[in-house]
């Protein structure tokens, strides 16, 4: 088993850092073109979303699909090939000539994308010591965040820069191609891999499924994630109409609060060890319910500080949530962190409609209510979790 900070671990950490990198950086890089992608097309705030929405959408059904792959064949194979192909979909989707083109090959796109995040948790599971696997989780989340700022800032830049949104898919996607090449020998081959056999799958699915120890958690990373990624849509469409009308690179800036994120990521392990991962998690979702009043207000500042919490608080709620299933989980681990990531990514792919209501009712305020409502759920999802690990005092 790799140890933590062992030469091994350092290289495997890197490597699935940089693929994580390179999986957000391509999912995400359209957020902050949403408003140019309304004018040029003359589409609505909820349809220009659908952009984002089907790539969320098509990662989310590609996740059991490639975790059942990567059960059967390996896990480096599929992390791999999938990030590649996804990556040339990134440079075909610069010369699309129509909306309709766009948004199918932005859902082939992420389905393909589900490849590296269905297989790196449990290749991590696999190959790290129990020690290794939590402080590996956070790095990996934090370097989800670093992905999806790079891509939104980029984006955003590229675009005001080079008068198009096509000019962001096309260099951001030879950029990611220049990446990839490194990974082929940098990530470690698997060493304790074993295949599952090819009839397990629908039992073990159906099985993590009913699992009281995973649903509860499965059910607080969707809602999170729903709610989380779908506030900055309609900030973003929010300060980009008069009287603000910031530009699409200003727009990219706004995703720098991740580093919040980021923060957080890194420093959950510490958390985790300190208080427990049931307390952990519910300190998160109260950070974010208060973070989540500065929504209420029109001014800037208290705008960025709901974003900045907001983001410190999610992607600790985050981390705490996939060791959760990490360490409750002995078989098909790909097939469970999958599981936890299907109803993540479906969640995100849902938060524009959810919050599209409240946002036609009552513009920002309206989707810090609908924000609110959702975290009094996972709060009292939270508390179910805590109380399970009270009764079970290996996890904490």
């Amino acid at each position: 088993m790799i140890d933590l900070k062992t030469p091994l671990w350092w290289r495997a950490t890197l490597a699935l850092g940089l693929g994580s990198i390179l999986v957000f950086v391509n999912l995400y890089l359209t957020q902050p073109l949403l408003p140019l992608l309304a004018r040029d097309f003359e589409l609505s705030a909820l349809s220009a979303s659908w952009a984002l929405s089907v790539s969320t959408l098509g990662l989310a059904v590609g996740l059991l699909f490639w975790a059942r792959v990567a059960d059967l064949i390996g896990r480096k194979p599929v992390m791999l090939g999938c990030l590649l192909v996804a990556i040339l979909l990134s440079l075909l989707i610069a010369l699309v000539p129509g909306f309709a083109t766009l948004v199918i090959l932005r859902a082939l796109q992420g389905f393909f994308l589900a490849g590296l995040p269905a297989t790196a948790v449990a290749y991590m599971g696999e190959e790290f010591t129990p020690r290794a696997l939590v402080t590996s989780i956070g790095i990996y989340i934090a370097a989800n965040s670093m992905g999806g700022i790079a891509g939104r800032v980029f984006g955003g830049f590229i675009a005001q820069w080079a008068g198009g949104w096509q000019a962001s898919f096309l260099i951001l996607g030879g950029l990611s191609l220049l990446l990839w090449l490194p990974l082929l020998k940098l990530l470690p081959h698997s060493r304790h891999f074993v295949p599952a056999a090819s009839g397990e799958g629908f039992h073990a699915l159906l099985g993590h499924v009913r699992n009281p120890l995973l649903w509860p958690v499965y059910l607080v990373g969707g809602l999170n994630f729903m709610v989380f990624l779908n506030q900055y849509t309609y900030v973003a469409f929010y300060l980009a109409a008069p009287p603000i009308n910031l530009a699409p690179a200003a727009l990219g800036l706004l995703f720098l609060t991740y580093l919040s994120g980021t923060f957080a990521s890194g420093i959950s392990g510490w958390l985790i060890g300190r208080f427990g991962l049931g307390k952990t998690l519910l300190m998160a979702i109260a950070i974010m319910a208060v973070g989540n009043l500065g929504l209420f207000s029109h001014r800037m500042p208290l705008i960025l500080l709901a974003l900045l919490v907001d983001s410190f608080a999610f992607f600790l709620a985050h981390a705490c949530a996939s060791s959760w299933v990490g360490r409750s989980v002995r078989q098909h681990r790909a097939l469970a962190s999958s599981l936890y990531l299907v109803f993540y990514y479906l969640g995100a792919s849902l938060g524009g409609l959810y919050l599209y209501p409240y946002w036609e009712w009552a513009g920002l305020p309206g989707v810090a209510a609908g924000m609110m409502l959702v975290l009094v759920v996972t709060a009292g999802l939270g508390l179910r979790l805590l109380r399970q690990e009270q009764r079970l005092p290996a996890m904490a």
